[in-house]
């Protein structure tokens, strides 16, 4: 958490307009308590959320968490969505459902320290003992000397305090604010229409750019025409960037479809669409090619096949691949002398296509890029894994970069990725000037970030009385696999074996909100009911049986096989 500090001159309602009352009623000072938090001499109290946005609601429960630590009314409390600010903040994440668990005590002691340092502030200027002064709904009282203030009262002193290292934080049971219902604090804002999304962002004297890519996978940019485009009315330029320099090693996140892209700039999103329409591009196979990857300090080689991709083809090679043996990645028991002594076999495959994840708000950024600075504004789910990537690809300080998040108009993984920030970024800057990239929905689908192709084929060995005696899952994907090989049903059946296998492609593969898991589990649990309903068994009773089994069995009863570890999600 930040040092505190004065903040004046901040006004949430700058922009309406108000009446002389309810001017007057305006806080004429703001006071920063901590990085979470600043409370205005009227007594109001502006809560930063830290993390993206998404429909996931963390704007408004994690500002809750801060504001029951606090003793404040929640309906004294006003919300923004924080900057990119890792000083402040940690893990400024949309993924993984992380938010509310990782961001819990950091979220509990920015509220819990605001409150200590406002007691002091109170102790020192009335000359009591801090643990006789109580907090509660944005009031500070000492019932031995009759003396309260409000919040606002004593956040001028507050803030010149240092912030507490240790703090007592309440009993859960003394909660007044977490675990009551609350409106959404973009509620009214999001039924009226009023500007919270990153297409809405706007600037004066802002360009309007959109990209030209291939019209397939498997092909690359060779020439291009714009002798027709860059003649019509409001076309500023036509050019082509690449993404990512030439043997660029490329983080986690920095996933793109198209390396190198066709650029019209002009002055509104008609004019520009109209100009893409005029570009002649000409195109041409690309070649295969072998680029490092690295997860967190975890490298591996990713190949990217030459040539066009063909649907009909994968699916041979799917049917083809299935047949053959896999890569065992766990083995428990004998599996394969339970299935050759099986009275009954029961066996089903799942298949499932590639999937783009169509958010409902357009992919869009606003970049504005000048020689030593950057401010990027727009929907992003990992704001500070992009802004290591974009220092990279401009050569510009981190410090020199200003990451604004709005609310995402849908997530779901597809704005985890960095690429169109960076095509943002580059345009800006050879135009030096203001731009909002904007994907037509045609262009998302076709240059987007998809889940992967998968097909699972699972397997179970029944004896002759009905009893569960061997279980097999082989599954895998296009290019990833979706298996977890130690997820249940692994430990509840004696004899157990898991295999998978790839497939490389040119499509661009990712995070599709739960990522592998919306279709394993899926397939899991349906063969699961397969199994329960050919045992004469309660879909739940069998299910609760494997789970039972997993408890009690000792490990070391099952032989294991050491798990191999590969590249995923």
């Amino acid at each position: 958490m930040a040092g505190g500090g004065l903040v004046l001159g901040f006004s949430w309602l700058a922009s309406c307009k108000m009446s002389p009352e309810e001017e007057a009623q305006l806080p004429k000072e703001w006071f920063k308590i901590n990085g979470y938090l600043k409370i205005a001499d009227n007594g109001q109290v502006t809560i930063l959320s830290p993390n993206p946005e998404g429909g996931q609601n963390v704007k408004t429960s994690m500002p809750m968490i801060v504001a029951d630590e606090l003793g404040v009314d929640w309906k004294d409390v006003i919300v923004e969505q924080a900057p990119l600010d890792k000083d402040a903040f940690s893990l400024q994440y949309l993924g993984g459902s992380q938010s509310i668990r990782r961001g819990w005590e950091g979220l509990r002691m920015a509220g819990a320290s605001a409150k200590a340092m406002l007691v002091a502030a109170a102790a020192q200027a009335w000359q009591v003992p801090k643990g006789e002064i109580t907090a509660n709904n944005g009031v500070l009282s000492h019932q031995r000397s009759d003396k309260s203030a409000t919040y606002g009262e004593m956040a001028s002193a507050a803030a010149q305090l240092e912030v507490p290292k240790e703090v007592a934080l309440k009993d859960i049971k003394d909660f007044t604010i977490i675990g009551t219902s609350q409106k959404n604090v973009d509620g009214l804002n999001i039924v009226t229409g009023k500007p919270l999304f990153g297409v809405d962002t706007y600037t004066e004297g802002m360009l309007t750019a959109m990209i030209v890519h291939p019209p397939a996978f498997g092909l690359k940019l060779k020439s291009i025409d714009d002798s027709e485009a860059k003649s019509m009315p409001g076309i500023k330029d036509v050019f082509t960037i690449k993404v990512f320099k030439d043997d660029y090693e490329k983080a986690f996140f920095d996933t793109r479809t198209f390396n190198e892209v066709a650029v019209i700039v002009g002055d509104s999103t008609w004019e520009v669409m109209n100009a893409k329409k005029a570009l002649k591009i000409e195109c041409e196979p690309i070649e295969g090619i072998t680029e490092t990857r690295n997860r967190f300090g975890r490298k591996w080689e990713e190949y990217t096949p030459g040539g066009l991709e063909s649907t009909s083809k994968h699916y041979v090679e799917m049917e083809t691949i299935a047949t053959k043996k896999a890569t065992v990645k766990r083995r428990d028991g004998n599996p394969e002398k339970a299935f050759k002594n099986a009275a009954k076999v029961l066996e089903a495959t799942y298949t499932a296509p590639f999937l783009a994840h169509n958010c409902m708000e357009p992919m869009n950024f606003f970049a504005d890029v000048s020689e030593d600075k950057a401010l990027l504004i727009d929907p992003l789910q990992k704001p500070e894994l992009t802004e290591q990537t974009l220092s990279a690809r401009l050569g510009m300080p981190i410090e020199n970069i200003d990451i604004q998040m709005t609310r995402l108009g849908g997530g779901y993984g597809r704005r985890s990725y960095a690429h169109w920030l960076v095509e943002a970024a580059l345009i800006s800057q050879k135009m030096k000037k203001p731009v909002k990239l904007v994907y037509s929905r045609e262009d998302d689908m076709t240059d987007g970030i998809y889940r992967p192709s998968y097909s699972a084929t699972y397997r179970a060995a029944l004896d002759s009385e009905n009893n569960l005696i061997g279980f097999h899952v082989k599954t895998g994907g296009i290019p990833q696999s979706p298996l977890h090989e130690n997820r249940f049903p692994a430990g509840a059946i004696e004899n157990y074996l898991a295999e998978d296998w790839t497939i490389d492609t040119n499509l661009t593969v990712g995070s599709f909100r739960a990522p592998s898991s919306n279709f394993i589990a899926c397939a899991e649990q349906s063969f699961l009911d397969e199994v329960a309903e050919a045992m004469g068994k309660d879909p739940i009773d069998f299910r609760l049986e494997l789970l039972e089994r997993a408890r009690t069995i000792p490990l070391e009863k099952i032989m294991i096989m050491k798990p191999t570890v590969t590249p995923g999600y």
